[in-house]
């Protein structure tokens, strides 16, 4: 179904979230930044990787909550409940962030991993309610898988440390991000049609 042919009007899930776009491209933007500052910063430190991971779960969740919140009487709670879902666990995992800064390595990375994975999962399940409104609405299952794959990576392989996974974890957040922005514009299209 292409974009034109789309009737907002009918879809509430989907008209929610082109007329709250920029949603999705503020998610997009904080994991492309977080994941840029993980290259930028080689270096970095243990309590700087926690700080920056504290402060984009922190943000995101915050974010995502605005969104399920705006969502209110537009859509069905059915519908919003996994994005509520994603901002309540992104902002527990900031909070327990910082904290618990002294924690180690191996458990940063079980505890990205373990974030990652619900994260991934949920992103998953709001993609299945999305695609009963809009045909080919695959870009956030992508994220959601992209989600569980770094998941389990961060869990089948704690033993490398934090800072040994510094680029898989900046790779994965820019590409996160993009696939976001992507999705936003896409949704901007659709509520400009």
């Amino acid at each position: 179904m292409s974009d034109q042919m789309i009737n907002l009007s009918t879809r509430p899930m989907l008209r929610l979230m082109a007329d709250n776009w920029w949603v999705a491209l503020l998610r997009g933007l904080f994991a492309v930044l977080f994941g840029v500052l993980t290259f930028v910063w080689p270096g970095i430190t243990l309590l700087s990787l926690i700080i920056l991971f504290g402060a984009y779960t922190l943000v995101d969740g915050v974010v995502a909550i605005y969104g399920a919140i705006q969502g209110r009487g537009q859509a069905s709670k059915s519908s919003l409940w996994w994005l509520l879902f994603v901002g309540i666990t992104g902002i527990a995992a900031g909070i327990l962030t910082f904290f618990y800064p002294q924690v180690t390595g191996l458990v940063l990375v079980v505890f990205i991993g373990a974030w990652a994975l619900v994260r991934g999962i949920f992103e998953i399940i709001g993609a299945v309610r999305l695609r009963k409104e809009i045909d080919h609405e695959w870009l956030l299952i992508c994220a959601g898988v992209l989600s569980v794959i770094f998941g389990l990576v961060l869990l089948m392989k704690p033993g490398a440390g934090a800072l040994a996974l510094l680029w898989l974890i900046g790779g994965y957040a820019i590409l996160f991000g993009l696939i976001l922005v992507w999705l936003a514009f896409r949704l901007r299209r659709l509520k400009k049609s």
